[in-house]
């Protein structure tokens, strides 16, 4: 049996729905994807931020343990050489918007000048686990 010409060109293309139904398993792998990806670069930048942290909480206190004082700002940590330069928050992309905690005054000097104790991220966002990045 010979096909007509008809026939034969009906047979060699894909109908709509079958180029709908391939495109729409397309758009949803690749959202799929997408959110994969958004979710690795967060817990990838949480990880910078943990680390950044835990680097210039532990300098403040090597700072304290060599001098018996707090540093006043986390320049003094950077010209004293316990870090070489503050780190950027990667949750605010910016070096300047780090909060610091002060510390208490020292009851046995009240003379003593009161500096920082502690740094938190100055990020108004939510980590993937609910926390507040300013909260870490």
């Amino acid at each position: 049996m010979k096909k007509t010409g008809s026939q034969w060109a009906r047979a060699r293309g894909f109908t709509l729905i079958e180029v709908l139904v391939v495109l729409t398993l397309i758009v949803v792998l690749a959202s799929m994807g997408m959110t994969q990806y958004r979710n690795s670069v967060t817990r990838a930048e949480e990880a910078v931020l943990k680390e950044n942290l835990f680097r210039m909480n532990d300098a403040i206190d090597q700072y304290y343990a060599d001098k018996n004082k707090w540093p006043s700002d986390l320049a003094e940590l950077s010209s004293a050489g316990y870090i070489r330069e503050i780190p950027i928050d990667p949750m605010t992309k910016a070096k300047d918007t780090w909060t610091t905690t002060q510390a208490e005054p020292d009851p046995n000097n009240p003379a003593s000048q009161v500096g920082i104790y502690s740094v938190k991220s100055g990020s108004d966002r939510t980590a993937l686990d609910g926390t507040r990045y300013a909260d870490w």
